[in-house]
């Protein structure tokens, strides 16, 4: 029997145009715009019928990607089973981006780094909302109407201290939420004492998901009126961005005593954070903070790193549309955006998966070790 090939993206965080498909060694494909955007990267689909076939995948606009940086020594994810993922050989030549393997199965998916999807959230927010310490919240909707969730976790008293994370604001980011499933793991494991310490004297509220629209509709950067969210911090909307609107709202009526934004980073190959350095009320005690918590990282992890990273800004000249910025600024705390690879960590490389799933829930496990130094003296130990 002659194979058909097939290629389908209509699930959720699909993406995908097929060109053409008559040849297993030509299969010609393109990246859509991200929703009302230019922006575009992220792709993720089903390709069936190459069982045993060489199989080549021309991705034909990457030169005309949001980072094309990002495809030097990059490597797509696939899978069989949509659990475990593994890295294929990709190129990036001439402009175009080609992935070149073998399926051992009928049906492969083939996406960016692994996706996330609607009903791991879902179970993640619903597995955790169910512990007697956690409260979930629906802050409020997207311009589609899904829910805004945040989880409230740890102490109520009101002297508790307010640790706040958010994780995609850039829905193609997936790693993100990846690192909050290995986060909260960690904090409701019973038997991490770094976490019943935290617990007991700090309330964290956490956003597992900033995008849901942009989730589901397979974007890499903005949500579904083409925004992106991570400069809208000064002046979020309702009309435009809600999902700033409403966690910002929050924040201003809880106070925020920490803040972490997770992200993934296309070009860099390392782990690294960007701090508050250039924001108007930056102080020594913030640099003095900041220094402290990265060496507590570096000790937890040897996946952490300070070589490289973003340029510092001047002071007084960072972006206050940024949400690490932002806050730090208005709340005069410890304010961090944390990126991961799409790539593998250079430092530390593992040529069959890459930065995968599993390392970035490792990553977000690890940060209660920091949090914890960073907060050291306000225990009164």
């Amino acid at each position: 029997m002659t194979s058909t090939i097939s290629v389908n993206s209509n699930f959720h965080s699909g993406n995908i145009e097929l060109i053409e498909a008559s040849d297993f060694n030509n299969i010609r494909l393109r990246i859509p715009k991200d929703t009302n955007s230019e922006f575009f990267q992220w792709f993720h689909f089903a390709l069936q019928g190459c069982q045993d076939q060489q199989s080549r995948l021309v991705f034909e606009n990457a030169d005309e990607a949001a980072y094309v940086d990002g495809w030097d020594n990059y490597q797509a994810v696939a899978s069989y089973d949509r659990k475990n993922w593994f890295r294929v050989p990709t190129t990036y030549t001439n402009g175009q981006l080609v992935v070149s393997f073998t399926p051992t199965h009928n049906n492969v998916y083939i996406a960016y780094f692994t996706p996330y999807s609607e009903e791991r959230h879902l179970d993640l927010i619903a597995s955790t909302a169910i512990d007697p310490r956690v409260q979930q919240h629906n802050l409020g909707t997207t311009a589609q109407g899904r829910d805004i969730s945040l989880l409230k976790i740890g102490s109520l008293e009101a002297n508790a201290l307010k640790i706040w994370i958010t994780a995609r604001q850039h829905p193609g980011e997936t790693m993100a939420e990846w690192f909050i499933e290995g986060l909260l793991e960690r904090l409701l494991d019973n038997a991490q004492p770094i976490g019943r310490q935290l617990l007991a004297s700090c309330c964290f509220y956490v956003v597992p998901n900033m995008n849901p629209d942009g989730s589901a509709l397979g974007n890499l950067r903005v949500n579904s009126k083409g925004i992106n969210l991570n400069r809208e911090w000064l002046d979020p909307s309702i009309e435009s961005s809600p999902e700033v609107l409403h966690v910002r709202k929050l924040m201003l009526d809880s106070g925020v005593d920490m803040y972490f934004d997770v992200h993934g980073d296309e070009a860099l190959p390392v782990n690294f954070v960007d701090g508050c350095q250039g924001v108007p009320k930056f102080t020594d005690q913030m640099a003095q903070l900041e220094q402290r918590f990265k060496n507590a990282y570096l000790k937890a992890s040897p996946d952490f790193q300070i070589e490289k990273g973003y340029a510092p800004s001047q002071f007084g000249e960072a972006n206050l549309t940024v949400a690490t910025k932002w806050v730090g600024n208005e709340f005069g705390c410890l304010a961090f955006t944390i990126e991961m690879p799409f790539k593998d960590n250079e430092n530390l490389p593992d040529e069959q998966v890459g930065w995968s799933a599993e390392r970035s829930k490792i990553l977000g496990a690890d940060l209660l070790t920091p949090i914890y130094e960073a907060l050291q003296k306000k225990f009164d130990m």
